[in-house]
């Protein structure tokens, strides 16, 4: 009875929603999969090649319950938690949680410089670790990776070959493809995705390249 009591006062909890809608993941392990995507309002960080920033501020509150239906409505099977950074909103844990509930494969996007703690384990967290070119790598959170699951995924956004090198450096020194799958993404803007591929290939690392799918195929529009 007290957990029931519980779940529906989680689901009067609310948070700042920026959109919620349907595509194509295009990122990560599920790359291609039809995809319920929740984007949460508000950032702590100033990434300077985001490509998220309408979702910094404005938003419209939505009760869990309520954000819970709308992702009912497109059934899929994919449900990926968004941002900005959706960890700065307290509220985010309980609704990963009743997505989680519902039976969705959930996956958490962050950027690594708040605390991953106390997230439901059956969530999939892919975490940024930045690199010097996104003018926040003083905000690596590095006690996260103490907290990375073996279906955890680390991301490394890299706008340059010395942010290739840095990112090549970290992922030795700290052992990350022992403790999960380490995706290396070009920076959208920039032409150098054929340039980070042979880089890739050059030193052998043992690491997913990728490339943002949703904008090769709609561009940079919001809502893909």
């Amino acid at each position: 009875m007290a957990e029931t009591t519980a779940a529906v006062r989680r689901s009067d909890e609310e948070l700042r929603i920026t959109e919620i809608f349907h595509s194509l993941q295009g990122e990560s392990r599920p790359v291609g999969c039809p995809t319920a995507f929740v984007r949460l309002t508000g950032c702590p960080l100033r990434c300077v090649w985001c490509d998220t920033e309408y979702a910094f501020h404005g938003g419209t509150r939505m009760r869990i319950a309520e954000i819970v239906e709308q992702v009912a409505g497109f059934g899929t099977r994919y449900v990926c938690v968004t941002g900005g950074e959706p960890l700065a909103q307290p509220n985010c844990r309980a609704l990963l949680t009743a997505l989680c509930a519902r039976g969705y494969d959930v996956s958490l996007e962050t950027s690594g410089a708040l605390e991953i703690s106390n997230i439901d384990p059956r969530v999939v967290v892919v975490m940024d670790i930045k690199a010097p070119g996104s003018g926040e790598v003083e905000r690596n959170l590095w006690q996260n990776l103490e907290l990375i699951k073996a279906d955890d995924q680390i991301k490394f956004v890299i706008a340059d070959r010395r942010d290739y090198e840095w990112s090549r450096d970290v992922v030795a020194e700290r052992g990350l493809t022992s403790r999960c799958a380490v995706l290396f993404s070009p920076v959208w803007r920039e032409t150098l995705g054929r340039d980070l591929a042979e880089w890739i290939l050059a030193d052998r690392l043992d690491v997913r390249f990728q490339i943002q799918l949703h904008k090769v195929l709609w561009g940079e529009a919001p809502g893909h």
